[in-house]
């Protein structure tokens, strides 16, 4: 490198520090004297089964009301609702076979009557909070990064508000966000008694829309990271979220490590098991198309940010549950092809907060 007329040796010296130090953070290496810098050694993805990357979901409760939802472990603070919805045991028969019994579906499709969406909706309401009539806060969601206060207001609007965040300290209000594959996350602050839901698709994690949350709830509740739990709800997991190079630059440029959310799987296709030999072909390894696919973790992506926000590792809870293969449990847009009910990740300060907190000011 050429040193300018007008520097002198110690500033030269500290100039080159400075680039070769840029360089190192960019994980490149500075040509010395003019001579080709060897060439950067990709680092490999995990190679897996899809067996293996599979989270099971926890057992799923029996409310009275027969509905079936998932608690999340752990969380049994008195003034906190909040849970995980399942696809069994409500009234909708839009997505099930006809001798199977009615299903939970909570999103205004084409496809289901809007009254039977409603009665659904304060089933899971009176499962969770112990009322049907449970004020219920929901979103136009857009895989955005945007963040809403929700106040009683909201709930129950005609025409919801457009975003994929809500926050409130209000008691008696449930949040919600609905889910079909992609990440829901519940957040509550046990100090502060503030709550808030996010849900997190790939577009949305991208933008961090769960990292630049908890920023959101210390400025305007002044959270404190150390007093956040958190909970990441069911979604498609990596055992079957196979994704494009358009996904996986996007999460490059965003993420310094965005290579630990990849995975190589190995296809689960039961004819190219037992035949393999029929899906040989005469390209050098790692040139066929018949290789393994990149399957992203979104659930690690999410919680990475929980981490990146300031949350304690034994705060943050993965209830589990892939929507894609394990139908049974789960609507699945994905492996629907589109035609499938929503489910719905939820959380409130629940009515007695209130009233305790009444008391207390009289």
């Amino acid at each position: 490198m050429r040193r300018p007329a007008n520097l002198s040796s110690h500033s030269a010296t500290r100039a080159i520090d400075a680039i070769d130090l840029a360089f190192d953070v960019a994980g490149l290496k500075r040509s010395p004297r003019g001579k080709p810098s060897p060439p950067r050694r990709e680092s490999r993805r995990d190679l897996a089964l899809a067996e293996e990357l599979m989270r099971p979901a926890a057992k799923p409760g029996l409310a009275p009301n027969g509905v079936r939802w998932l608690r999340v472990p752990g969380w049994d603070l008195p003034w906190l609702w909040s849970g995980f919805s399942t696809r069994r045991d409500g009234l909708s028969r839009a997505y099930c076979a006809e001798n199977a019994k009615g299903e939970l579906n909570l999103g205004f499709t084409a496809e289901d009557e809007r009254e039977t969406v409603l009665d659904n909706r304060r089933l899971l309401a009176e499962a969770v909070t112990g009322s049907a009539e449970t004020l219920l806060v929901t979103l136009r969601q857009f895989h955005s990064n945007l963040l809403l206060r929700a106040t009683s207001a909201d709930a129950g609007r005609e025409r919801p508000q457009c975003a994929d965040g809500l926050m409130t300290d209000e008691p008696g209000l449930l949040l919600a966000v609905m889910a079909a594959d992609c990440i829901p996350v519940l957040v509550a602050d046990r100090k502060r008694r503030v709550v808030a839901a996010f849900h997190a698709g790939w577009r949305g994690t991208v933008k961090r829309i769960v990292e630049g949350g908890i920023g959101r709830m210390r400025l305007e509740f002044d959270s404190r990271p150390e007093n956040l739990i958190a909970a990441i709800g069911p979604g498609i997991g990596p055992c079957c979220y196979a994704v494009g190079e358009e996904v996986i630059s996007e999460f490059e440029s965003q993420f310094v490590y965005a290579r630990e959310l990849f995975h190589e799987v190995y296809s689960r296709d039961p004819a190219r098991k037992k035949y393999p030999m029929l899906f040989m072909t005469q390209r050098a390894p790692g040139h066929s198309h018949m290789g393994p696919e990149i399957h992203l973790d979104v659930v690690k992506a999410n919680r990475r940010q929980l981490l990146d926000a300031g949350l304690r590792a034994k705060s943050i809870e993965i209830v589990g549950g892939c929507t894609s293969c394990q139908p049974q449990w789960f609507f699945s847009h994905r492996a629907s092809r589109g035609h499938t009910g929503r489910m719905m990740a939820v959380i409130g300060i629940s009515e007695s907060a209130r009233q305790r907190v009444g008391r207390f000011l009289n």
